[in-house]
């Protein structure tokens, strides 16, 4: 009898056991669907067709046609913007750009994002999330002059990221220097940085004084101080112990995102991994040099496939995939010609940047937001396509659903499409705001575009894009004409009525 009890007792005992570890492997399943860990590769300058599974010609792009071919790839997803500054300002803020005045911003320009308000960073925190950026900022830092000998602050630590590593503006502008968690790395206190949007400072040659030391011919703009044989915006004095190598960043940023994971693979995190690619200087590594036939943007594209695929072999390795959403997208449009002489133009041979869309960068057409946007989450999210109205505005209200976080009334535009995000429907945003030195309305099929007189822009068109600015109503029937060659305004008075006044209840919502 005895015995019997004693194998009883044990058979229960190993029957509990073996219940609660599969409670527990439930829990942990269960905990990541509600709580994944988000990686945002946020690429700039990149345009819808720049990518294979996007139909490019002249570059390769193999770990992101994988993460298409294994994730969802949108055919409508949006940047807020046409250009960096406010798309970045957008995304984190949950709202318009326009709305806070978000323009291109100065090196040395003050934090735009306010301290107190709603951020992507911070709902995430709420939810327990570790938080932190990788790459460019280009948001401003501080709060009026900045010295850069000392911890700047405000910046990103101060609107929700617990770590960061950065470029403080652009490649093209200085300081040319990377900034972690406020302050500037190895920076010697004999020669302390000086920098100035305004006049010469410091002693280092300039692309105005001295021409022949550029590695690339620029433009007026472009062609302040010199550093690693790249003429700036602005000039900057001191700091060469502190200087960047142009060609390291998909090392230095990677190195620094595989420790942020490595870091942090016990609680949920999020990580803003933002590329200085394909934006202007282009500058690739010598791994990368030669291997596309487009010359330094073509290069710079396999670069940050590489990065890519560099850091989903690590969420891999660490035995994290299947609780970790991977989102892929652009900050805007593409350009060729935007201040420097790389061949960009010369090399194009049959590829197409923006694919079939008009426009690019600065452009009020569908190449200027309308970029490309895989998300990735295995076992999660079943391959395939989706052609959703989607934009990168909704990614707070969507993480805050996700998270079962409150939105705060300062989060005005951002709108719950978590689902969408993850495959689980195909039916996206009603419609949409589109920002470029005027504004544009996606509702259904439609497509209006605000008059704006194109007086002051010819610059765009020096760049070689349309900016899309007319002095008369557009409107376009986008699933006939996607790349909007066919203005039917004249024809439709009543839409071009209709969607004025809904997109001045849009500018007015407060």
């Amino acid at each position: 009898m005895n015995q019997l009890i004693r194998y009883c007792l044990l058979t229960f005992c190993i029957f509990s056991l073996s219940c609660g570890k599969k409670s527990n492997d439930e829990d942990t399943k269960e905990k990541a669907k509600t709580s994944p860990n988000i990686i945002l590769f946020y690429v700039d300058d990149l345009g819808y067709g720049d990518i294979g599974s996007y139909g490019a010609k002249g570059v390769k792009t193999p770990s992101l046609d994988k993460m298409a071919q294994n994730g969802l790839r949108f055919t409508d997803a949006h940047s807020p913007a046409a250009t960096c500054t406010p798309s970045r300002y957008s995304l984190l803020t949950g709202n318009y750009a326009f709305r806070n005045k978000a323009s291109v911003l100065k090196g040395d320009a003050s934090l735009l994002i306010d301290t107190g308000r709603s951020t992507l960073p911070k709902t995430l925190k709420k939810a327990g999330y570790t938080t932190g950026i990788v790459g460019k900022w280009h948001l401003g830092l501080g709060d009026g002059t900045i010295d850069w000998n000392r911890s700047i602050k405000p910046g990103p630590n101060e609107i929700g990221f617990d770590y960061s590593f950065l470029l403080p503006a652009t490649g093209d502008r200085v300081p040319t220097v990377f900034l972690e968690n406020g302050t500037v790395i190895n920076l010697s206190k004999n020669d302390p940085i000086e920098v100035s949007y305004d006049q010469k400072v410091g002693n280092r040659p300039t692309g105005e004084e001295q021409p022949e030391l550029r590695r690339q011919i620029a433009d007026p703009q472009h062609n302040q101080t010199i550093v690693n044989g790249l003429s700036r915006i602005g000039y900057m004095g001191g700091g060469t112990s502190a200087e960047w190598i142009d060609e390291d960043f998909p090392y230095v940023f990677n190195n620094k995102a595989i420790s942020f994971l490595e870091n942090n693979t016990k609680n949920p995190f999020f990580l803003f991994y933002s590329f200085h690619d394909i934006h202007v200087p282009r500058a690739p590594h010598k791994n990368f040099k030669g291997v596309s036939p487009m010359g330094p943007r073509g290069d710079a594209i396999a670069q940050v496939d590489y990065v890519v695929g560099q850091i989903i072999k690590k969420v891999e390795d660490l035995g994290i995939a299947e609780n970790t959403l991977i989102i892929f997208t652009s900050d805007n449009g593409p350009v060729l010609n935007d201040g420097y002489e790389d061949q960009a133009i010369e090399l194009l041979g049959e590829h197409k940047p923006a694919g079939p869309l008009s426009g690019g960068k600065y452009s009020i057409y569908e190449g200027g937001t309308r970029v490309p946007t895989i998300t990735y989450w295995p076992k999660t999210i079943a391959p395939g396509e989706s052609d959703a109205l989607m934009n990168q505005v909704d990614l707070l209200a969507s993480v805050a659903a996700m998270s079962k976080q409150p939105l705060d009334d300062d989060v005005i535009d951002s709108e719950n499409h978590w689902k969408a995000w993850i495959g689980q429907t195909k039916k996206g945003r009603e419609s949409m705001l589109e920002e470029a030195y005027t504004f544009a309305l996606r509702v259904g099929p439609y497509k209006y575009i605000q008059p704006k007189n194109e007086k002051g822009f010819e610059w765009v068109k020096g760049k070689g894009i349309d900016a899309g600015l007319q002095s008369k109503p557009q409107l376009y029937l986008l699933k006939e004409d996607i790349g909007e060659t066919l203005n039917i305004a004249s024809e439709n008075p009543e839409k071009v009525a209709e969607f004025e006044k809904q997109l001045q209840s849009i500018l007015n919502k407060k």
